[in-house]
């Protein structure tokens, strides 16, 4: 092709092509997750920014290019979610850019795109981390100015560069970040963005988009651990019941149950198990229970049928308010959003692990509640990216909570006061957030090294804020070693919200022993119906 013939309809096919390349692939680049719990959610925060940037586009009424890059970094910052998908979107910021005033252009304009979207993304990070998803922008960036000039105006030579360096900027990930190599992972930011990459050489070439064997090889060796590769289901049914039978092999169920759906849980003992699984098929998973035992307490629900109902639930009218500050906070779990509103939540936004809100719906958020003044708790570390982008963007004067858990941003809620301004709210809100001590408690999804601690699949996992702390065989010794190691001897209250998959007679059960050993100790067991955590535990 000549020169001027790359216009906007090529860079729309482009990045159309790396989008279709990404929505393959991005279950194996939500398996790149760090700590082995069913939350990794960085290949559908990407693909579900990258699909918005491309509706924009496509509503673009011309071909110039740089009509087309504004239109898609304008809908990626919209779209964006989560830390990937909000440097995801500046990295499209800093292409549009570089293509600012051009109808057409050269590879040597593309290879000055990259790098100022490389400027970019650096930019929406407060402190740049190397091994991750800004280290491979830049390194990619960097080979197409090696290989580009104004001379020899080859678009796909560039790519091709750019592509090359990419994979091998990923595969060095590990070597840059000690807990990417600890976890036996590469960067999951870092992947996503290649993957991207490698569709845009695609549509260059002319190649269909099937994953193609190739790069599923790629993404099965820069994971160097075991892992399903399944497409998520994203409703379905939530399937749960209880198996009596004799000589029952959970971890044989397990693996069958894995196969036939997801978030898998499997616990009890030879005699009697509890059994949840995510499927379209209930009926088989049913079957097959019935196979092995006789079934008690079967619970089904249509999770799409749910998430319309909550979604309906949620239009309704906000709650008056006192005072001329809003709080906009971020949960999932039924029990948590009714904590949030009993606390006096302006406006509850669905989402956390696995399902991040976007920059537009957390803007809308914002312009929907009565005040000109508005307090964010995201709840969650992903999520403070696009509360930071919402307040650069919102006509009202919104701040930040920086709260990183569901328990942080119950703590700061119950220290707002409408009588205070923002300024000292967001003082005081922020104080009494850092003193509390979190936990959460999961299953295994898979096994991994982290420091000192060996992991095995479908080991009981315990986390001490961030901090990945425990794992032990059951629910009750990982529970007490947790407690142990978050010191909670000088605490004064406990807090334990339990999850979908856990009912509360069983929640109770479990505390009992830690009432007698902590007799000091007000607890308090409360329905959380968090996904992914059988408990949350906030000690203050």
């Amino acid at each position: 092709m000549q020169k001027d013939s790359w216009n906007g309809k090529n860079l729309r096919e482009m990045f159309r092509t790396g989008t279709q390349l990404l929505s393959v692939n991005s279950s194996e680049v939500n398996a790149l997750n760090v700590f082995p719990v069913p939350d990794g959610d960085t290949g559908t925060n990407m693909l579900l920014t990258m699909q918005s940037a491309m509706v924009e586009a496509n509503l673009c009424p011309d071909n110039d290019a740089s009509g087309v890059a504004q239109a898609m970094a304008k809908g990626a910052l919209m779209g964006a979610r989560g830390n990937s998908g909000v440097i995801l979107s500046q990295i499209l910021r800093g292409l549009a850019q570089g293509l600012e005033g051009k109808k057409s252009f050269s590879s040597a304009d593309i290879a000055n795109s990259l790098l100022q979207a490389s400027v970019m993304a650096d930019k929406a990070v407060s402190q740049p981390t190397e091994g991750t998803i800004l280290t491979v922008m830049r390194e990619a960036a960097s080979a197409a100015k090696a290989v580009s000039s104004d001379e020899i105006d080859d678009l796909q030579i560039v790519i091709e560069a750019v592509v090359n360096e990419a994979r091998e900027s990923v595969v060095r990930t590990p070597d840059l970040l000690p807990v990417l190599r600890e976890c036996g992972v590469v960067d999951a930011g870092g992947q996503g963005l290649c993957i991207i990459l490698e569709g845009l050489l695609a549509y260059l070439q002319g190649k269909e988009i099937d994953g193609g064997e190739e790069l599923a090889a790629r993404l099965q060796a820069n994971t160097m651990v075991s892992r399903t590769g399944k497409v998520e289901i994203e409703y379905g049914y939530c399937t749960e019941f209880l198996l009596q039978g004799t000589a029952l092999d959970l971890e044989v169920m397990r693996v069958k149950l894995n196969e036939m759906g997801e978030h898998v849980l499997v616990v009890g003992d030879e005699r009697t198990a509890r059994v949840h699984v995510h499927t379209f098929d209930p009926g088989a998973i049913l079957s097959y229970g019935a196979a092995l035992g006789t079934l008690h307490k079967i619970k089904i629900d249509n999770m799409e049928e749910q998430h319309r109902e909550f979604l309906v639930s949620h239009a309704q009218e906000l709650p008056k308010i006192e005072g001329s500050i809003s709080t906009v906070t971020v949960a999932s779990g039924e029990g948590l959003i009714e904590v949030f509103k009993s606390l006096g939540a302006t406006h509850v936004v669905h989402g956390g692990e696995t399902m991040n809100p976007s920059v537009e719906e957390l803007l809308q958020a914002v312009q929907r509640v009565p005040t000109d003044e508005v307090i964010i708790l995201p709840n969650n570390p992903d999520i403070l990216p696009t509360a930071q982008q919402v307040c650069e963007i919102a006509e009202k004067k919104v701040a930040i909570v920086p709260t990183r858990t569901i328990m942080q941003g119950i703590t700061a809620l119950v220290a707002f006061n409408f009588e205070d301004d923002l300024e000292a709210n967001i003082e005081a809100m922020t104080e009494e957030m850092a003193g509390v001590r979190t936990g959460r408690i999961a299953t295994a999804m898979r096994s991994m090294q982290y420091n000192d601690l060996q992991v095995k699949e479908s080991q009981v996992i315990g986390f001490i804020a961030d901090e990945l702390a425990v794992a032990e065989y059951t629910v009750e010794e990982t529970l007490h070693q947790l407690l142990e190691r978050m010191d909670i001897t000088d605490c004064e209250i406990l807090t334990v919200y339990y999850g979908i998959d856990i009912d509360w007679a069983e929640a109770e059960k479990l505390f009992d022993p830690i009432r007698s050993q902590y007799p000091n100790l007000e607890i308090e067991v409360v329905f959380g119906g968090q996904p992914h955590y059988h408990y949350l535990i906030s000690a203050e």
